[in-house]
């Protein structure tokens, strides 16, 4: 598993409005090779939305993350920040991390 951080300036709707306006791009994502679930971020203060997301491996994660990045940019985000990271599974099952749900309980 790769855990993937994404973070952009966003001068969008947020909140409510996001939910709203953006629930058809959220579906679609779950229709993403290899993506298991993502957690959307934003920060209304500093204008800035992304999201952490878990994929099955990197090639799926890079894939992602390419696309998306080409996505925004087309929207008129100017950077997109990107990470992929190994996770550390003992000491996240330590704190109960998501990543050991089984897939069908946190699909829609």
């Amino acid at each position: 598993m790769k855990l993937l951080q994404v973070d952009f300036e966003y001068k969008g709707p947020m909140g409510e409005a996001m939910s709203q306006s953006l629930v058809d791009l959220a579906k679609s994502i779950n229709k993403e090779t290899g993506m298991i679930w993502k957690i959307w971020t934003e920060n209304f203060e500093n204008k800035l939305s992304g999201g952490v997301y878990l994929f099955e491996d990197e090639p799926s994660a890079q894939k992602y993350l390419k696309m998306h990045t080409e996505r925004l940019k087309l929207m008129g985000v100017d950077e997109v920040r990107g990470v992929i990271f190994d996770i550390n599974l003992p000491l996240t099952k330590v704190n109960n991390g998501p990543v050991f749900m089984p897939r069908s309980e946190h699909e829609t």
